[in-house]
Parts: structure tokens; sequence; C-alpha cells
């Protein structure tokens, strides 16, 4: 073990201490506000409907500490267990092709994480969404699911990451700039496909037939000057009973998409509250500044790569026999959300003030009452705890509690009462 091996070690513990000490803390926050409705909601979600959601995410959060020990196991299985140089071997003994090797060696490891976590999936899918009353998937349509998705990575995971590695060989010095290009191009083919192929090949989106319902979205989005290839339904309630909404595609492909299960619990007003939250994040440009972050960070990335792929203590203090661009690439991204993690309360903190702004858009648009109707009776069902521990939601949510995010707006409906 040299130096590297040792800090490696040393985030890696205290990231896993951290996330099991605030998951720990989220159980016993919620478990002790669970036979007391907040007083916001006092009158608005029934006591069985509280201790419901609190049930709900101790359960969910028990799933989170397992699946944190184990990806926390295999990482370490990897590299200081020496497994990846076990894999190395075994693609360059069947693959001659040194590009095709070292992409057969990313995908199989991709695949054998999907695998491992595959019994968690499977859990969480017909035991806890089951046991609360959200699962509408069958296993049939799950392992069908599983297939279609590991599919998906092999046909588009194989030829990204084989031109990666191309790049990684064949473009000198400051190959990790035109990485950064190949991968930022991609990343907007995908945001423009995804819509129009890969989703409908999991769910049927169709037109929205209330007229009068898109109507009133017609009119709010002249009024917001955002422009829509359509509004569309998703049939969610085909896996789960989950309700949401959500902006999807870049350009002239953005489309509309609404739940078939938020529909059914919203009423017009509300409906309406919710896109015009949506259509805040648009307008105060939200988007636009994620997509700066992470082309940003990606390039930060990538030139980190460069300079480690130069150093031999990254790949001896991580065990490795061999020193190639597939093993530099797949270390990478294995490794780095490790130091990464003590970042996540910062990027909570600004899209919990996107949040805020989005609403307060909204607020000028629609009725904030709307709004507050809408995000409780999601809350209800949903089953989102109305009670999670403070530093627990600082660190994970990207939406402020749900008791913040109410006062927040009914500050804004004030004025214009």
């Amino acid at each position: 073990m040299n130096e590297f091996s040792y800090i490696f070690l040393l985030f890696l513990v205290s990231s896993l201490l951290l996330k099991l000490w605030l998951n720990k803390r989220q159980m016993t926050y919620v478990y002790l506000h669970r036979n007391n409705v907040p007083k916001d909601f006092k009158g608005k979600i029934e006591l069985d409907a509280h201790q419901k959601a609190a049930d709900y995410t101790i359960a969910k959060t028990q799933i989170s500490t397992l699946n944190i020990l184990i990806s926390s196991g295999l990482l370490v299985f990897l590299t200081l267990g020496g497994v990846l140089n076990i894999l190395v071997s075994i693609s360059q003994q069947y693959i001659q092709h040194d590009l095709w090797a070292g992409t057969a060696l990313i995908i199989g490891v991709f695949l054998l994480s999907h695998l491992i976590e595959l019994p968690l999936d499977i859990y969480q899918t017909f035991k806890i969404e089951q046991k609360f009353g959200f699962n509408n998937t069958t296993i049939r349509q799950f392992f069908k699911d599983q297939c279609l998705q590991i599919a998906l990575m092999l046909i588009i995971g194989i030829p990204v990451i084989y031109g990666l590695l191309w790049v990684m060989s064949q473009m000198g010095e400051y190959w990790w700039a035109f990485a950064w290009l190949f991968t930022i191009a991609f990343t907007f083919f995908m945001t423009w496909l995804v819509p129009t192929v890969i989703a409908p090949l999991f769910n049927t989106f169709t037109p929205l037939e209330d007229d009068q319902l898109k109507s009133r979205i017609q009119q709010l989005l002249e009024r917001c000057g955002f422009n829509s290839k359509g509004i569309f339904v998703m049939d969610g309630s085909r896996r789960s009973g989950h309700g949401n909404a959500y902006f999807t595609g870049i350009g002239n492909n953005k489309r509309i998409v609404f739940y078939d299960t938020l529909l059914e619990s919203l009423d017009p007003d509300e409906v309406e509250a919710v896109l015009a939250h949506e259509l805040g994040h648009f307008k105060c440009k939200h988007i636009t500044k994620q997509m700066i972050l992470s082309t940003c960070m990606t390039l930060v990335g990538f030139a980190l790569l460069g300079w480690l792929k130069q150093q031999n203590w990254f790949f001896d203090g991580l065990y490795m026999a061999q020193v190639n661009d597939a093993i530099a690439l797949l270390l990478f991204i294995l490794v780095s959300p490790v130091f990464m993690t003590f970042l996540h309360p910062l990027s909570s903190k600004f899209q919990r003030k996107f949040e805020f702004e989005a609403d307060a858009f909204a607020s000028t648009v629609a009725k904030p009452t709307a709004l507050v109707q809408a995000l409780v009776k999601l809350y209800r069902d949903n089953a989102s705890t109305l009670t999670p521990d403070p530093l627990y939601s600082s660190y994970h949510h990207s939406h402020p509690p749900a008791s913040v995010r109410i006062d927040h707006l009914n500050s804004l409906a004030k004025p214009n009462n």
C-alpha cells in the first residue's frame, strides 16, 4: 500500500460512516415524529397517512443502508481486493484487440454491479413498494424491464466506451479535451433522443385528451413563452402508484409529461400550478445553469483523469497490476464518487435554492394556494415524509422539507389575498 491507498481508505471509510450516521439519524427522527402530524398539515393529512409515510421512509432508508454497505464492499473487492485484476486478465485472455478488451472490461464491471444490486431492486419493488401499495408491476414486466435496460446498456454503452478509449489512445497529450467534447455531444444527443425513442420503450405516451385542461396549459405556456412539442400523459400507473410530472428533451424536441396517476389526483388548478413550478425552472434558467455546471465539471473531471493516467501511484495505490487507458477510465469512474461525497450538501443547497425560485415564479402565473394544495396531495399520495431529519435532508434532498416549502409558498400567497 502507498500513501494514496491510505487516502482512498480514509475517504471511503469517512464517507461510509457519514452516510450510515445520516441514515440512522433519518430513521430515528422520522420514527420519533411518527405519531404527530406537523401543525402546517393538521386537517390536511390524516394521522394514518402520516404514519404510513414514516414507515415507508424508514423501510426505504433501511434498504439504502444495505445498498451503501454492498456498494462500498464491492468497491473494495474490485480495487484493493484484486478482483479487478482478475477481470482484466480474463478480458485480455479472450479478446486480443486492446480497445475491445478494455470496452469488455468496463461493460463487464457495470453488468456485475447491476446484477449484484438486482436482489435489492427486487426486494424494493416486490416487498417494500408492494407492502405500501405502490407497486403495480408484475414479475414478468419487472424482468422485461431489466432485460431492456441491459440491452440498452450494451447497445449504447459499447460504442460510447469504445469511442472514449479510442480518443484516449489516438488524440495525443490533450486527448481529455477531445474526450470532453465527445461526451458533451453524446449527452446532448441522448437528451434529444430519449423522449421520442428510448422512453417509449418502457412506457406509453399519449397526447393529453382533456381539452379544457389542455387549453389552460397552452395559455400558461404562452404566458411563459415556452414552446413545447406536445403535452403527453404517461402510463405511470402501469408500474407504480407514485405521481409526477416533468419536462424532457431539448430545442424543438421539448415535451411536457404528466403521470396518469398525478392527473387522477389533482384538479385543474393544481395541475396548472405544478406545471407553473416546472416552467419556473425554465424561466429562471435553472436547466441552463445546471447544464453549464455539468459541462464544466465534466471538463475538470477529464482533465484530472488526464493527469492521473500518468501517475503510477494512482494505479499502485488501488492495487492494479497493469496500467492502460481502460483501467484508468474505470478506476476514475469507480473511485471519484468517494472523493465527491462531501460536496453533496453544496449541490443540494443550490438545488433547493432553485426550487424556492421556481415556486416564487409559479406564484406569479398561477395560484400559490393551488400549488400548496397540490404539494399536500403529492406528499400524501407518494407517502413522502413530512418530518425528515434536518441534517439528512440538507445532505440528500434536492427539495426543501415539506413544512419549509409550504411556509414559503404561504408567504408568497399573502400579498395576493
